[in-house]
C-alpha cells in the first residue's frame, strides 16, 4: 500500500509536459515530415510545384504582363470588372467559404459527441481544414505576403493605365501600401475549398464533387485577373502555396497518426509471436 501511494504521489508531481517528452515529439514530427519528402508524396509534390512555379515567373516576368494583356483594352482598360455576372460570381466565394466553414464545425462538434477516444474520422479532416485555412489563407498569404511584399496589382501599373511600376513576383516593392497583389487571397481561398471537397467527399462522388470545385476554384481565380486585381504569377503560386500548408497539416496531423499506430501494432505483433 506505501509503494502504491509513493507511486501515485510521483505521478501526481510530475510535469504535465517532460523534456523527454518533448523530444519524442519533436523527432516525431521530424520523421514525418522526412518521410513525407520522399517522391510522389503530396508534401514533396506541392513543394516541387511552388519551387517550379517561382523560378519560372521570376526568370520570366514577361508572362504576367502577356497574361493581363488579354484582359485589357487601351479604351476601357478591364471590361470585364463591370459584368454583372462575374461580379455575382466573386461575391458567391464568400458565401461557399461560410457554408463550408459552417460544415466542417458542425462536422466536429458531430465528432466530439461521439465516443471518448474515438474522434470521427471526418471530424479530423475538419480540423486539419480549418487550421490549413487559418495558417494557408489566413496568415501566410493574407497576413505575411499580401501585407509585407507591396506587389501593385496589374490595374495599378503604369502598363494598364495605373502609376506604378510593374513588380516580378516574389520581389519586394513599395508600389502598394496594402492589400496588394503578391499573392491572391481570394484564389487561396479558392484552392482550399477545393481541397475541402476533395477531403470531406465520400470517395465514391469525388468523380463528380471534385471536377465542379475544381472548375469554379479555376474560374474565381481567372475571374480576378479578368477584373485587373491579379497576375497569373500571384493565383498560381496562391495554389501552390496552399497545397504545401494543406499537405504538411496532413502529413501531421492524418497520415503521421496512422503511420504511429501501424508501428505499435506491427511491435505488439511481433512481441506475440516471440
Amino acid at each position: 500500500m506505501a509503494n502504491i501511494t509513493a507511486h501515485d504521489a510521483r505521478r501526481r508531481t510530475r510535469p504535465w509536459v517532460s523534456l523527454h517528452g518533448l523530444r519524442r515529439e519533436a523527432t516525431r514530427i521530424r520523421l514525418s515530415l522526412a518521410a513525407g519528402l520522399r517522391p510522389g508524396e503530396p508534401v514533396t509534390i506541392a513543394a516541387v510545384a511552388l519551387l517550379a512555379l517561382s523560378v519560372y515567373f521570376v526568370l520570366l516576368p514577361g508572362v504576367d504582363i502577356a497574361v493581363a494583356r488579354l484582359f485589357h483594352s487601351p479604351e476601357t482598360g478591364f471590361p470585364l470588372a463591370d459584368n454583372v455576372a462575374l461580379k455575382a460570381l466573386r461575391k458567391s466565394s464568400t458565401y461557399a467559404l461560410m457554408l463550408i466553414v459552417l460544415g466542417l464545425l458542425g462536422e466536429i462538434a458531430v465528432g466530439l459527441r461521439g465516443r471518448v477516444g474515438r474522434f470521427r474520422h471526418y471530424s479530423r479532416r475538419a480540423v486539419v481544414l480549418l487550421a490549413g485555412l487559418a495558417i494557408g489563407p489566413g496568415l501566410t498569404v493574407n497576413g505575411l505576403l499580401k501585407s509585407m511584399w507591396g506587389r501593385p496589382r496589374p490595374i495599378q501599373t503604369d502598363l494598364f493605365g495605373g502609376d506604378a511600376t510593374f513588380t516580378p513576383a516574389w520581389t519586394i516593392s513599395d508600389g502598394c501600401a496594402q492589400n496588394c497583389s503578391f499573392v491572391s487571397g481570394e484564389a487561396s481561398s479558392a484552392a482550399w475549398m477545393v481541397a475541402a471537397v476533395w477531403l470531406m467527399t465520400p470517395p465514391e462522388w469525388r468523380r463528380w464533387t471534385v471536377p465542379a470545385a475544381l472548375a469554379y476554384g479555376i474560374a474565381l481565380s481567372v475571374n480576378r485577373m479578368a477584373f485587373g486585381g491579379h497576375f497569373l504569377s500571384d493565383t498560381l503560386l496562391s495554389w501552390a502555396i496552399v497545397g504545401l500548408v494543406l499537405a504538411i497539416l496532413h502529413r501531421l496531423m492524418l497520415a503521421c497518426p496512422v503511420e504511429a499506430r501501424r508501428v505499435r501494432r506491427a511491435q505488439r505483433d511481433r512481441i506475440r509471436a516471440a
